[in-house]
């Protein structure tokens, strides 16, 4: 009875969260968003099957198997999202998002103005701006992220613009070729939810020390976007193995 409350719980959740997401928004396809009434839908599906069937006791195990290993990635995820004590880096990697024509979006804007405050407390600091050209934008992430850099007093000559990328890993490996030595520490500029998996992916690309470099994220989408990073953890982790 209380695994059928508790997936009915999810389903209601999860409906109500895509609503949220949609009002907050203005639309209904935002990245990931349509996971939401899925996962809804299977809660109670789930939760129907539980009630009219007998089930072999090593399906609870499963489950519960199944939320450990969800809580076990989320606190990995989590422990990158905090601000630390920041490295003295000379090198920072601001990693690329979605821009609308030649504009910054809000999740690309944070990225940027965490990095802008680091390179105005860090004069002699430089910043490779990764990013390439993707469907519907104007002009390339790393274009765009320049101009908006530059736009806040960032000399030009502090930035390199890495064009080409179009996945976090390509970010990480196209921006190591352009800074050339990776012994010491460099900053990994993300959102918070992103800086896991990016810090990961830079040491198996042999960066000596990736120091995560965390900016927000809209407060309604971070749930969207923890859980979206669950399994662009996992994708990592078995790239790694193999």
């Amino acid at each position: 009875m209380l695994w059928q409350i508790g997936l009915l719980i999810c389903a209601a959740f999860c409906f109500l969260y895509y609503a949220v997401i949609c009002i907050s928004l203005r639309k209904w396809d935002s990245t990931f968003a349509r996971f939401w009434p899925a996962a809804g839908a299977a809660f109670v599906v789930c939760g129907i099957l539980l009630r009219v069937t007998e089930l072999d006791p090593v399906i609870y195990i499963l489950l519960a198997l199944a939320a450990g290993i969800f809580l076990y990635t989320e606190g990995k995820i989590l422990s990158c999202m905090n601000s630390r004590k920041e490295a003295d880096c000379a090198w920072l990697i601001v990693l690329g998002a979605h821009v609308e024509g030649d504009r910054v979006t809000d999740s690309l804007k944070r990225r940027l103005n965490r990095a802008f405050r680091y390179l105005e407390s860090h004069p002699y600091a430089r910043a490779v701006l990764s990013g390439g050209q993707g469907e519907g934008e104007a002009v390339s992430e790393a274009e765009a992220m320049a101009g908006y850099l530059k736009a806040k007093g960032i000399d030009p000559k502090r930035l390199v613009l890495e064009d080409r990328s179009t996945t976090t890993e390509e970010n990480l490996r196209f921006s190591k070729a352009l800074i050339g030595s990776v012994e010491e520490p460099v900053g990994i500029v993300s959102n918070n939810f992103h800086l896991y998996r990016a810090c990961l992916l830079a040491e198996s690309f042999g960066y000596r020390k990736a120091c995560p470099m965390a900016a927000g994220c809209h407060p309604v989408l971070l749930i969207n976007y923890m859980v979206r990073e669950f399994f662009a953890v996992w994708k990592a982790w078995i790239k790694k193995k193999c």
